[in-house]
């Protein structure tokens, strides 16, 4: 007859038994009014896109009638809507993958090479993303008259991309460097050339860093608004977030206020679903250097 082990005693917390019940539960009350705070205007948008048209200015919490109508207005033929998605994802894509090819190539470069005033390069190139958008509008304007780039997608692409590598760069060189240089001297021993390591053996090593990257660069590539109207009027080639911003009622005096909340909401979803699918790689990445 087996023995029947004695179950071990459950483990008391001391100092949760000691705390008292404030202690216990305002960090909880802490984290759900944060939650609140960020969460209010997102639900705010979407109980605005499904009310009706005829009830778009009331302030009641839930709707008294749901409607899908404004979503059904925002695709409606001439609104551009569905065309602005798309450039969207054109200007935000290319803006991600160039990041992430120019920027993976510095970063190594900057974490493995030694030379003098590394820090102060470092350093220039952080400080690169610190100009406000707004200065360097006119003259960007300026020099993509005299080269006729405007209303074409690299007028959005270019200054998109000066925005997004330099975070990228110093992201990826903080990751990079807390990478072992034996990782590199093995593969290399096993006959690999340094391209080669780096492409077979550290870019897989350090792929929750670069999701991490790619996940930054392409929300702030899809929501970056001040560029895109103003090398752009072309509504072929506007982004979503410009085409919502022009958006008309039925006349001339309409504010169409539901139409736009759910243009917002249809612009968000993506982004949305994206961070809820790479949430495990964005927290790796994260915890494990690539910002910090």
């Amino acid at each position: 007859m087996m023995a029947v082990a004695e179950k071990a005693p459950a483990k008391i917390d001391v100092k949760a038994a000691e705390a008292g019940p404030l202690r216990r539960w305002a960090p909880l009350l802490g984290v759900a009014l944060i939650v609140l705070y960020c969460l209010a205007p997102f639900y705010w948008m979407v109980v605005s896109a499904l009310r009706r048209p005829s009830d778009q200015f009331s302030n009641s919490i839930i709707p008294t009638t749901w409607s899908v109508q404004n979503i059904k207005d925002v695709f409606k033929p001439g609104t551009g809507f569905g065309r602005g998605l798309l450039n969207s994802l054109i200007v935000a894509g290319t803006v991600t993958i160039l990041t992430l090819v120019i920027g993976m190539v510095a970063a190594y470069t900057l974490a493995r090479l030694e030379f003098r005033f590394k820090n102060f390069v470092l350093a220039i190139i952080i400080t690169t993303s610190m100009f406000p958008g707004i200065s360097l509008v006119i003259p960007l304007k300026k020099l993509f008259v005299d080269i006729s780039w405007i209303n074409t997608y690299q007028a959005m692409i270019v200054p998109s991309l000066s925005f997004a590598l330099p975070l990228a760069v110093w992201n990826l060189t903080t990751f990079f460097r807390q990478m072992p240089r034996e990782l590199e001297q093995a593969a290399m021993v096993d006959g690999c050339t340094p391209a080669q390591a780096f492409r077979k053996v550290i870019i897989p090593l350090a792929a929750p860093g670069v999701f991490t990257t790619a996940i930054i660069t392409f929300i702030a590539a899809w929501n970056e608004f001040l560029i895109a109207l103003s090398m752009v009027n072309r509504k072929e080639i506007q982004t979503a977030n410009v085409v919502i911003s022009q958006f008309t009622g039925a006349s001339g005096r309409d504010q169409p206020f539901g139409s736009q909340m759910a243009a917002g909401v249809v612009v968000t979803i993506p982004l949305v679903i994206a961070v809820l699918i790479f949430q495990r790689r964005i927290v790796a990445g994260l915890t494990a250097g690539g910002v910090k």
